[in-house]
């Protein structure tokens, strides 16, 4: 991938002119390593986060290993993954599988707290109604604690955005190679457009990303438009 420099070290725009195609693939790239992880660790941590509300002797546990699990540095875990997955050093799966036992970590705590400040009183009125255990989670427990997982889904997004950026020291194409490129280009001299745009299009991304959860958070609880509106 040609990310050779170009005349100016601050004609952050002409380098992007530049090399727009080989920019744009970094950036999808980087889009994809940072959704599914949080797509998969959600999924994961939905029914772990549940189990742990459920079973009190299960949420100590549950918090403590997967709180631990983050505390592995992310650069190790990119090069344990190979060996544990039989794949390939290169391969982005492995970034994938790495971030989603962070999101794990993140959200299983979350998920548990949020179905656990759902009121009694509203859960015991759910039973009341004859709703059964699984259709008073559906319907009742999880969209009251949307706002909650919501807000642990944002944290888990951009600590993810930050995270892939890392993968780029073992040669994963993202929006990481910018910022060792502008690194391999500044040897003569300094030369910001690929550091300078690297930083400009995660953040970019974060901010959308955020307001996306955001946004479907919203549209998940109706009702909170409503009050907010008395």
């Amino acid at each position: 991938m040609n990310l050779a420099a170009g005349t100016s070290p601050w004609d952050l725009f002409g380098y992007f002119a530049d090399h727009r195609a080989a920019v744009l693939h970094l950036f999808w790239e980087h889009v994809w390593l940072s959704v599914m992880p949080v797509v998969l660790g959600l999924a994961i941590s939905l029914p772990l986060g549940y189990l742990a509300r459920r079973s009190r002797w299960v949420y100590a546990p549950a918090v403590s290993v997967t709180g631990l699990l983050y505390t592995i540095p992310s650069l190790a875990l990119f090069l344990i993954m190979p060996t544990l997955l039989g794949t390939r050093i290169l391969n982005p799966l492995n970034v994938v599988a790495a971030l989603t036992v962070y999101t794990v970590a993140l959200l299983v705590r979350v998920v548990a707290d949020g179905l656990g400040a759902v009121p009694d009183d509203v859960a015991q009125s759910a039973t009341a109604m004859g709703l059964t255990r699984t259709q008073r989670l559906r319907r009742v427990e999880l969209p009251l604690a949307v706002p909650v997982i919501a807000a642990g889904l944002r944290v888990a997004t951009v600590a993810n955005m930050s995270l892939v950026a890392i993968a780029g020291t073992i040669g994963i194409p993202e929006l990481g190679q910018l910022f060792i490129t502008g690194f391999q280009l500044s040897v003569n001299g300094p030369y910001y457009p690929p550091i300078l745009l690297g930083i400009l299009l995660c953040v970019l991304l974060a901010l959308v990303l955020d307001v996306l959860i955001v946004l479907g958070a919203r549209l998940l609880t109706p009702w909170q438009r409503v009050t907010a509106a008395r």
